[in-house]
Formats: structure tokens, sequence, C-alpha cells
């Protein structure tokens, strides 16, 4: 991979620490874990992962259900949609 071919969003300098150590500060925002390839060149590509609840899994296992709001979410953001009012009487708090 030659560094013309990528796009970079940010370029950043990071030194390790005595124990070999660096820190991603801002960059590991919201990230829960990394996985981390390094190439022939010994060049590190950090992919950041982040972990979703056991129960909302489904959703992203059952493409048509996950297309339905992805398209949902397109129409709010475009305008498409209304407002039906509040439903929080219907509400019920399972969440723990």
């Amino acid at each position: 991979m030659a560094d013309r071919d990528v796009q970079f969003k940010e370029v950043t300098r990071l030194s390790p620490d005595a124990k070999g150590r660096v820190t991603l500060g801002k960059f590991a925002k919201g990230v829960s874990s990394f996985r981390m390839n390094v190439d022939d060149e010994g060049r590190i590509l950090l992919e950041p992962f982040v972990e979703i609840r056991a129960g909302e899994q489904w959703l992203f296992r059952n493409k048509e259900a996950l297309a339905r709001v992805k398209r949902g979410l397109e129409d709010s953001e475009s305008g498409k949609t209304k407002s039906l009012g509040s439903f929080a009487k219907y509400a019920q708090d399972d969440e723990e």
C-alpha cells in the first residue's frame, strides 16, 4: 500500500513512551477495541471497532430490517416524514 493510494482524514505523529505504548487520545473515543494489521514494511493499521448490546445484534443480522431502518433514517433526514406526536404513553422501560 503506497501512501499516494490512500486518502487520510488526519495525519498525526505519535511517540511511544518508555514502555512502547502509544496513546490514541481523541482517536479512540467511542471505540471498544482495534484490529491491528502490520504490513511487510512494518506499517501499522488500526481498524476501530465498537460493540453493540447482544439484544440489538438481531438488527444487523436481519438485512431486510436493517434496510428498512436505514431507509427510514434517510427519509427522516430528507424531510419525507411527518410527526405523529409522542408515543411515550406506550413505552415500557425494560432497560437496566
